[in-house]
């Protein structure tokens, strides 16, 4: 990675890309989410021993693991001293679905279907009735249990995003800001997008390769179809999330004092 672009928050592991800690981020009171007890991250598969002994203070409880069956079995996540690995899919209906890499999606010709369209109707679904963000909500509410907590996908860009999203305007973080957090994954995965575009251009002609780049890069629409369709269903964040996750005004606040200083 490019070091001197990329921001303090972002961890210097060798094995992981994206592995930030969301620690640092200011809500609206004034206060801000404490360091070292919420991080997002890309799949873990890769970390080293010398990532494990540099996590090792970190002390995590639990990872949380965004991907799909096969998709996690292929790399899986490995121990993170004491911490309970917990893998439920925010894309359901791919749970028993083979998965399909990125040379299969381009040779196949699959890549045509990865368009902004797909994305912004999958940042509207997946915040709705997903057991996945269900479970990860569940574990937020009993922080001292849970917390130190990593959660990830593949990347640590869409469906963590969503995650991200929920975790920080619960802690009472601008709406805006939490945009910022979700769009600094361009520049902390440039180099994975780099890489990936590299392997897309032996199979991309250059038209079909700009549309593909245009589709990848995370844009401010799709994180606001995620919260659009939220008030869609809810009215509101603060309906959305007693409804959705049982975390009523009184629970919030408690999260929130545990989470914030």
């Amino acid at each position: 990675m490019t070091q001197q672009l990329m921001p303090a928050c972002l961890l210097p592991l060798q094995g992981a890309f994206n592995f930030r800690d969301m620690g640092g981020i200011r809500t609206s009171d004034g206060r801000t989410v404490k360091q070292g007890l919420l991080f997002r991250a890309a799949e873990l598969t890769g970390l080293t021993a010398e990532d494990m002994r540099f996590l090792e203070p970190v002390g995590l409880k639990t990872v949380f693991d965004y991907r799909n069956r096969e998709e996690a079995g292929l790399k899986p996540d490995p121990a993170i001293g004491s911490a309970s690995l917990i893998r439920v899919p925010a894309n359901a209906a791919a749970e028993d679905k083979p998965h399909v890499s990125m040379e299969q999606l381009f040779a196949s010709g699959m890549h045509k279907h990865f368009t902004a369209d797909m994305l912004l109707n999958m940042y509207a679904e997946l915040p709705i009735r997903n057991a996945s963000y269900q479970h990860l909500m569940g574990l937020l509410k009993s922080p001292e249990a849970h917390l130190p907590l990593v959660h990830h996908c593949a990347g640590g860009r869409d469906r963590t995003g969503i995650g991200s999203m929920l975790i920080l305007l619960t802690l009472g973080v601008p709406y805006e800001t939490v945009m910022e957090d979700y769009l600094l994954s361009n520049v902390t995965l440039a180099e994975f997008h780099q890489e990936l575009y590299t392997s897309a251009s032996a199979y991309l002609d250059p038209s079909e390769m700009n549309a593909f780049r245009s589709a990848m890069e995370l844009q401010r629409r799709y994180l606001d179809a995620s919260m659009a369709a939220i008030v869609q269903h809810y009215e509101s964040f603060e309906r959305y999330l007693e409804a959705e996750f049982g975390i009523d005004a009184e629970l919030r606040r408690r999260i929130q004092d545990y989470c914030l200083e």
